[in-house]
């Protein structure tokens, strides 16, 4: 059996739930009988990379270096077959308005309307509500509901400041849409169980996802009519126009209507205890040693 090198950390805001993630990735390989080599990393060069052993590399990594293509180049010019999108797939996901143009061309796929926020504007691109989103990133930071003037002012002054010390961060905004909010993940190419999100209070924000326990999963809710299998097929949709493979889970928003609403894609979705895509593989009969083993044999399969 050929052995695995695991790498978790990276230089994003993620780093925690990545190390997370990777330590419950590299204890379902060993469970699961490879040979692994765990690794931390923050942002290895590719000698630093080429000195580790392992046939196969699963990054474990979260955040636009770690998820969003950077670290992918590196893998690529590793010349190992590693888990997971290449490097251009990868850093089309990371990018929210990159990602909904390309799904808006696939068939029924429902995407808002989207506008760049100026932070040097004190009025808002739109109509309120409206959502402001950091174009690039993930775990929902630098996410702001804006229901009114005042939260709307009090997100566009933290918007500024976060352009004071990043000029490259932008920030778009869309409509807010209050519904039901639903993931569908995917294994290579097979939608799995529906998952609907339920946080006690509030969004589904950092704190509910990683912090807090009293988020409610419902896996495989009762949803309206033919809903369920319209998300899946949504979901495949969108993934194979943006050229994910092994993995990915996409987000949706259900709105009064029953109308579902595609809001992003994760190449490298969380594998703690909390996180979705493992849920969902488990509710579709793999544990968490099988799925990991499938997408090594996935990697390994594909070569370099």
């Amino acid at each position: 059996m050929f052995s695995v090198l695991v790498l978790g950390g990276g230089p994003d805001r993620e780093r925690p739930v990545s190390l997370r993630s990777a330590a419950g990735v590299a204890d379902a390989l060993r469970e699961a009988g490879y040979e692994v080599n765990a690794q931390t990393v923050d942002k290895p060069s590719l000698d630093e990379l080429k000195a580790m052993e392992g046939d196969v590399v699963f990054p474990v990594l979260h955040g636009p270096w770690g998820e969003g293509g950077p670290l992918q180049l590196l893998l690529e010019e590793l010349g190992r077959p590693f888990v997971g999108s290449g490097a251009d797939a990868s850093a089309i996901a990371m990018d929210k308005l990159a990602t909904s143009k390309l799904a808006s061309a696939a068939p029924s796929v429902r995407i808002s309307q989207k506008a760049m926020v100026d932070p040097s504007r004190d009025e808002p691109p739109g109509d309120l509500p409206l959502v402001i989103k950091p174009v690039r990133d993930g775990s929902s930071f630098g996410v702001y509901i804006c229901t009114d003037e005042a939260s709307w002012k009090s997100a566009i002054e933290k918007v500024r400041r976060d352009a004071a010390k990043d000029p490259s961060r932008r920030y778009f905004a869309e409509p807010y849409v209050k519904g039901r909010e639903l993931t569908v993940s995917v294994l290579d190419g097979r939608a799995l169980p529906v998952i609907e999100i339920v946080p006690a209070s509030g969004v589904y924000d950092y704190q509910a996802k990683y912090e807090r326990n009293d988020t409610r999963y419902l896996v495989d809710p009762d949803l309206p009519g033919d809903l369920t299998r319209t998300v899946q097929n949504h979901a495949l949709l969108t993934a194979d126009a943006i050229g994910v493979r092994d993995l990915c889970r996409v987000d949706f928003i259900m709105d009064e209507r029953s109308a579902p609403w595609m809001l992003e894609v994760n190449t490298m979705p969380g594998f703690t205890p909390s996180s979705l895509f493992p849920k969902a593989a488990k509710a579709a009969g793999l544990s968490m040693e099988k799925l990991c083993s499938k997408l090594v044999e996935l990697a390994a399969a594909r070569g370099a």
